[in-house]
């Protein structure tokens, strides 16, 4: 019996509930979903806007610990991953289970009688994509789980426009592709000083499957649709010329280092720094090109 279904003698505490939701990347689907709610045209009531930024961090805890009830034994496996709640022992799989349904549950069911019931109806389907597609179906199973699987961490600023305007029109899908189009050069460049780490989960991920040099090569090829799409927005008018200076200079620093990471013939984790600096750059990449895109609509409106 692994340490994932270990009878547990002490409840768990308030804080493995809370490192069940993922706060780290809780953190970046609010961000994001905050992002294209202050972004989208029309008004909303600051009281609607904090509920629907509330069922947006709900549903992604929902995903998270979902997630985490599934692979509690492939979690085990991983350094990264063994401190977790349930293959640390601390909580059992039934109630990790019971608390990501009832977040899915709670957080769709009041976006959509507070809300409107688009956005929610986006939030349930992302809910499904992240726990059933991505987590039971893609990632134990193709070296493509995340290029596809992508698309559940994408949604948050449709469902934070959708909140807004009642509809879904050309600029939540271009900030939906910015992320979606993100994904796999910033999870690849994890994935190549983290391999070990997965193939001893037995979790196929590119480098493990297609080698380091294909996944460099793909990682590289990533970014350029993605610099594109992240520059849409000032290329069709929809953003001023601090979204569109910026998104060009932020794009540009991403190819540099993605040119670093594919020209890196580095096997160790110790001498992949190039991919340890796209990975971190990444993710403030992310949130810099996401604030940019909100404080220069609202300078434009």
């Amino acid at each position: 019996m692994t340490t994932a279904t270990r009878d547990i003698l002490m409840p768990a505490e308030w804080r493995d509930f809370w490192a069940l939701t993922k706060p780290r990347v809780m953190s970046l689907v609010v961000f994001t979903a905050l992002c294209g709610l202050l972004a989208a045209p029309g008004d909303i009531h600051p009281v609607i806007a904090f509920t629907s930024i509330m069922c947006i961090a709900l549903g992604a805890g929902a995903c998270g610990a979902l997630n985490q009830w599934y692979e509690a034994d492939v979690d085990a496996k991983m350094a990264r991953t063994s401190k977790r709640p349930l293959p640390a022992g601390r909580m059992d799989r039934e109630a990790a289970l019971q608390f990501g349904i009832g977040l899915a549950a709670f957080s769709v069911g009041i976006m959509g009688v507070a809300v409107n019931w688009l956005s929610a109806g986006i939030l349930a389907f992302s809910i499904f994509f992240y726990s059933v597609v991505y987590t039971v179906w893609l990632k134990p199973n193709t070296p493509q789980n995340i290029v596809i699987g992508g698309a559940a961490g994408a949604f948050p600023p449709v469902i934070g426009w959708a909140a807004v305007t009642g509809d879904v029109t050309l600029m939540p899908v271009l900030l939906f592709a910015i992320i979606f189009l993100w994904t796999p050069p910033h999870f690849w460049a994890l994935a190549l000083f983290m391999k070990t780490d997965y193939g001893a989960a037995g979790i196929p991920m590119l480098p493990n499957v297609a080698g380091q040099r294909a996944t460099r090569n793909q990682i590289f090829a990533y970014s350029f649709p993605m610099a594109a799409a992240a520059i849409a927005p000032f290329a069709v008018g929809e953003s001023g010329w601090l979204y569109g200076i910026s998104s060009v200079a932020l794009n540009l620093l991403f190819l540099v280092l993605a040119f670093n990471v594919w020209r890196n013939e580095a096997n160790e984790a110790k001498a992949m720094q190039p991919e340890k600096k796209l990975f971190g750059f990444s993710i403030l990449y992310l949130f810099l090109l996401f604030a940019l895109f909100a404080a220069d609509r609202k300078i434009i409106a």
